[in-house]
């Protein structure tokens, strides 16, 4: 039976502990499995630009013996009309699974609904789950463990705090998200993760509150791609929540620092936070790498 990964709640926690030791172990360069994608093609169907999700998994599935094959919305029979249903029946004769990044979740679900292969978000507007395991495995190595963690998240409620708060929820991490009103996480994750959480999960307006005692402080983009026509009203709502050495003072000498990236640096965090050495935030990107590789085996492989 296929599996898909489309939020960070398609996985339990045990199979989220198996990925982190897997990712672990690829990266400390444990033997792949004698290349267990050898033989199989995987699509990557891109509708937003893209650096970090494109290459690492590219380079991933390379890696681990596969090929991959870019797919442009405006470049195949999408393009001109072909429905959705259509398209996922049509690439699951050819591919043994799909990698999407789209503007509306909705693309993926009805996609994956169709598809008789598994289906990987490689983001939506509502979710970035692989950003969240690299997030998790980055956290384990700089910290040692996750349970009991003190994540402060700063900024705009977007895909990558509600991905992050469902991993936090299933993971016993206690989590402060710092945001404007206008600005914060999705409130259905937000209640379903509050449900189920073995930590606290918890939205305030201070971010300096937030970060009392934070263990990790975490920001993203104020204005996500898609978003550029309120992008002045976001950057005046968010001015106050910028992570700079004033707030990471408040945290302590021992918080590590994170952000998904890309950075508009001077906006949302300072060069000096941003490239000073309490910064995991290129670890954080490498991560990438090694966790989307454990999840193709895990999902293709297994």
């Amino acid at each position: 039976m296929k599996r898909d990964f489309l939020a960070i709640h398609d996985l339990t926690k045990k199979e989220i502990e198996y990925l982190l030791k897997r990712a672990l172990d690829l990266k400390s360069g444990a033997d792949p499995g004698k290349y267990p994608l050898t033989g199989k093609s995987i699509g990557l169907f891109f509708e937003k630009p893209s650096t970090r999700t494109r290459v690492s998994f590219e380079v991933g599935i390379f890696q681990l013996g596969g090929q991959s094959l870019y797919l442009n919305p405006r470049e195949i029979q999408l393009g001109r009309g072909e429905t959705i249903a259509d398209t996922a029946r049509v690439l699951s004769r050819y591919l043994t699974a799909v990698v999407l990044r789209t503007n509306s979740h909705n693309t993926i679900q009805e996609f994956a609904s169709f598809a008789t292969v598994p289906v990987i978000n490689g983001l939506s507007d509502l979710h970035h789950p692989c950003q969240a395991l690299a997030d998790l495995m980055t956290i384990r190595e700089k910290k040692g463990s996750l349970k009991g963690m003190h994540i402060a998240y700063i900024g705009d409620g977007n895909n990558v705090a509600n991905s992050l708060i469902e991993a936090s929820a299933l993971m016993g991490i206690n989590m402060v998200v710092a945001c404007p009103e206008d600005y914060c996480p999705d409130k259905g994750i937000l209640q379903r993760a509050r449900s189920s959480s073995e930590g606290a999960i918890t939205v305030v307006k201070d971010p300096a509150e937030a970060v009392a005692g934070a263990d990790v402080i975490y920001t993203d983009v104020w204005v996500s791609m898609g978003q550029e026509k309120e992008a002045e009203k976001k950057i005046s709502l968010l001015a106050d929540y910028q992570v700079n050495s004033a707030l990471l003072s408040r945290a302590g000498n021992d918080a590590v620092v994170l952000h998904c990236l890309p950075a508009h640096r001077g906006q949302e965090i300072t060069d000096e936070v941003m490239d000073g050495p309490q910064s995991a935030v290129f670890d954080q990107a490498e991560n990438r790498l090694h966790t989307e590789k454990a999840l193709l085996e895990f999902l293709i492989a297994s």
